[in-house]
């Protein structure tokens, strides 16, 4: 899969999927590390990348204009926050949300399991 790593999220995060083959980029690599909200779905959506962060604002900007893309994978605030365990967390899952991201969803990683909403929201 492609990933867009936000920049609340360390670059070990994408290095730690790309090293597990996957196509990981940190916002950092694009210059865009202070780019807001709206820049970096900007950049994922085009992209076919999934947009992983710890920022709840994106839901609400794809919910706001009814989007279908990018997919959003959250680690909410209790999660584990070592880049590892992210890593290591996403790839145990991944097979079981693939469909889901692939078809336009929000993924938020907690403590107590994976939730899923499919785009758009509210739609």
């Amino acid at each position: 899969m492609r990933f867009l790593v936000d920049q609340c999220l360390s670059g070990e995060l994408a290095e730690g999927l790309a090293a597990a083959g996957h196509d990981a980029v940190h916002v950092a690599a694009y210059g865009l590390s202070r780019a807001n909200d709206e820049e970096i779905l900007a950049r994922a959506a085009p992209e076919d990348r999934v947009l992983i962060s710890a920022d709840t604002d994106f839901a609400g900007l794809l919910a706001g204009r009814g989007a279908t893309v990018p997919s959003v994978i959250l680690y909410r605030r209790r999660t584990r926050r070592h880049p590892h365990e992210q890593v290591m967390v996403l790839l145990a899952n991944l097979d079981a949300l693939q469909e889901d991201l692939n078809a336009g969803a929000i993924a938020v990683i907690a403590d107590r399991g994976i939730r899923i909403r499919r785009l758009p929201i509210g739609g």
